[in-house]
């Protein structure tokens, strides 16, 4: 599947899928996914609203090259 934003391969993406409960404020909401955006390098792919206020939340980020450990700085 190709990412047509950015036209690169969805291989080079992995995903994380988070549920956030009714009872979640939308402030709370994005506080918790600045942390994982902050902290380890997530950013926001999808977000499905049901009717309960129960969010479905699709993280992703790119995929470190094999082999290769990151640097700490």
């Amino acid at each position: 599947m190709i990412d047509n934003a950015e036209g690169t391969n969805d291989q080079d993406w992995e995903y994380r899928p988070l549920r956030l409960p009714p009872g979640v404020t939308r402030r709370n909401a994005a506080t918790q996914l600045s942390i994982h955006a902050e902290f380890a390098g997530w950013e926001l792919s999808r977000v499905l609203l049901y009717a309960d206020g129960t969010r479905k939340v699709w993280l992703r980020r790119r995929r470190s090259t094999p082999g290769v450990p990151e640097l700490l700085t």
